[in-house]
């Protein structure tokens, strides 16, 4: 009995001296499970981190044993981590695109520019609607957009015209894809080049410059009215003059005419019925005016451009036709019907007469600023009816220079 009870006794002391040790055990397996765990957790994260921000390299070296100087003398380079992304948020950067270089094909340029804030302005009492709401301070800009066939032989006189005035245009070129503009950096122009095409006078390639111009110029939505001028172009008044003007308009610059003869409802085509009617052909000048919101519509229209495209060909000219009707199709109302680019067309023929160094005189010049004639701008009857003028060549340049301080103020 007494043997017996030594051997019980003895085997629970084994059986409780072995649960101890399987609990240690197990206690011992799941520290070394945690402590992997936990590993696993820190590399993870240090990793992770590593690829968001070079910064956190410094934590992750507590982590990851360094080399020594002699052994990396003769490793691989360092890694080196990625640059942050750029905030493809950033309302700045959407509202004034730092560059005019983009790889946009025009159908995904067009989509771009017609975007279009549909938000009304609070208004104050009495006051009309002109503007939409911007929900940041914005200053209105003119986008100055030149349609050129390479040099712009008066760039002196335009950059006279624009010094100090930079907080309130930007410029846009469309030239051949072939020419490079050289201009010093500190010019208004220096690379203002926007992604071109080739044009030809007389086609469907013309309208479409026009077009290409103003989507790039709306990627911007500082800018509030459009113009649209050509390397023979010279401004006529001052800039504070031409803002003013421009700016406090209540109506676009778009010359629309009905013309009976064959040279405007005799390029009327009938393949455009039922959507444009000859009852709505109209004529004008090429060179335009536009406030931001009819820019918008045009560059948003595909229906009707592509009735001109397909029908309107020589001798039916796009550029002459297309604005002019569409305009006066839907927003005929904000159309001043006139352009604010003077151009001689007394010599008769496909083109306008050009002006070279003999002509420039004070009185010449005097004569297209006031040419005993008046005009409507807004309500109101005035004498200042153009802004700018053509044709001009290259020899007229330095007597512009020699008297626009003394006839155009600048």
């Amino acid at each position: 009995m007494r043997k017996n009870r030594e051997r019980d006794e003895n085997g629970g002391e084994k059986q409780q001296q072995q649960g101890v040790g399987g609990l240690m055990r197990m206690a011992q397996a799941l520290s070394y499970l945690l402590v992997f765990a936990a590993g696993v957790v820190i590399g993870l994260t240090a990793t992770s981190l590593s690829h968001l921000n070079p910064i956190t390299t410094t934590t992750t070296s507590l982590f990851i044993s360094q080399p020594s100087s002699s052994s990396s003398s003769s490793s691989s380079p360092p890694m080196s981590f990625p640059t942050p992304p750029h905030n493809c948020l950033d309302l700045d950067t959407f509202l004034h695109p730092a560059t005019l270089n983009h790889s946009m094909p025009d159908h995904q340029l067009f989509w771009r520019a017609s975007l279009h804030p549909p938000l009304p302005l609070p208004l104050q009492q009495n006051q009309q609607l002109q503007y939409h709401y911007y929900p940041f301070n914005r200053t209105p800009k003119v986008a100055f957009m030149f349609l050129t066939r390479g040099p712009l032989p008066f760039l002196p006189l335009w950059e006279r015209f624009f010094q100090g005035h930079s907080h309130l245009f930007n410029l846009y070129i469309h030239s051949p894809p072939s020419f490079s503009l050289n201009v010093s950096i500190s010019s208004p122009f220096h690379n203002r080049n926007i992604p071109s095409q080739d044009v030809s006078w007389g086609t469907v390639t013309l309208a479409d410059a026009e077009r290409r111009l103003l989507a790039n110029a709306l990627l911007d939505f500082s800018n509030e009215r459009f113009v649209l001028l050509s390397e023979s172009c010279i401004p006529v008044y001052n800039f504070p003059t031409v803002y003013r003007y421009l700016t406090d308009s209540a109506h676009s610059f778009v010359e629309s005419y009905d013309d009976p003869s064959r040279y405007g409802r005799g390029r009327y085509s009938r393949s455009m019925l039922p959507d444009i009617q000859l009852k709505h052909w109209r004529k004008g000048s090429q060179w335009f005016e536009l406030n931001r919101a009819l820019a918008v519509h045009l560059v948003s229209d595909t229906r009707y451009y592509s009735l001109f495209r397909k029908y309107c060909k020589p001798a039916c000219y796009p550029d002459e036709h297309y604005i002019p009707t569409f305009l006066n199709m839907f927003h005929g109302s904000h159309n001043s019907n006139r352009t604010v680019t003077w151009v001689d067309w007394s010599m008769g023929g496909p083109h306008p007469a050009t002006y070279g160094g003999a002509n420039i005189t004070v009185g010449f010049i005097q004569a297209i600023r006031n040419n005993g004639t008046l005009c409507r701008y807004n309500s109101e009857m005035t004498s200042i009816c153009y802004l700018f003028a053509r044709k001009f060549d290259e020899t007229a340049l330095e007597p512009l220079l020699n008297l626009s301080s003394q006839v155009m103020n600048f």
